[in-house]
């Protein structure tokens, strides 16, 4: 694809997803719209080995977008990141094509892996504000991730994962589109099991309430 294609696929991915863009002028002061551009120039030159040069042009779009995108990731067609201020992707992520990041989003390692130490993110994964995916699994295609999680362990494809650490708690068949993608009504696991020991506690003193007339009236008829 050339760079003038690339430019205009780009714009319409933006404004496809941030209704707050009222103009093609508009996206050129985004700060994902120039981060994208610059990581697929340092990407380039990372691949020909070229590295102090691509990190030179990595560093500086994260100084000037607070997005850093490490040269070495591999990152696919249409990535959306939502305003991106705190977006950390490692060098070896891999990102499916119709991703979409919010703020705060680290994709990282934990430490302790070599080689392959970051997440991969498959097809139309959306990934929501201050969640962590730590480690060098997948997160499968048409997930989601809810804000604040911490991923350390792979996520089949059409779930959605929330809490700390991330759990699964909703699970099937049915594609997300992009377009469908929302990062705020997602379920509570905390809250549910919350209730649940709500109801229980609720049951547990109907019954000793029971027992208690039923002692109440035994000892009467003894007495």
């Amino acid at each position: 694809m050339g760079m003038i294609s690339y430019i205009k696929e780009e714009i319409d991915v933006i404004r496809e997803r941030d209704p707050a863009i009222k103009s093609n002028w508009e996206v050129l002061l985004y700060p994902s719209f120039k981060v994208i551009l610059k990581y697929r120039v340092a990407h380039k030159l990372y691949a020909k080995k070229h590295y102090f040069l691509a990190r030179w042009i990595s560093q500086r779009a994260a100084r000037k977008t607070g997005i850093e995108i490490h040269p070495g990731a591999q990152i696919g067609r249409g990535l959306f990141i939502d305003h991106g201020s705190g977006v950390i992707i490692g060098e070896t992520t891999i990102i499916g094509d119709n991703v979409t990041l919010y703020q705060g989003v680290t994709l990282g390692g934990t430490g302790k892996e070599q080689g392959k130490r970051h997440p991969t993110l498959e097809d139309n994964v959306m990934v929501s504000a201050g969640a962590k995916i730590l480690g060098s699994f997948t997160i499968g295609e048409n997930s989601k991730i809810g804000a604040g999680s911490v991923v350390l362990e792979e996520v089949p494809p059409n779930c959605t994962v929330v809490g700390v650490p991330g759990r699964i708690v909703r699970m099937g068949d049915q594609k997300i589109p992009r377009t469908e993608m929302d990062h705020v009504h997602l379920p509570d696991p905390v809250l549910s099991d919350i209730r649940e020991l709500q109801n229980e506690n609720v049951q547990l003193q109907c019954r000793i309430r029971e027992l208690e007339e039923k002692l109440e009236t035994t000892l009467a008829e003894c007495g």
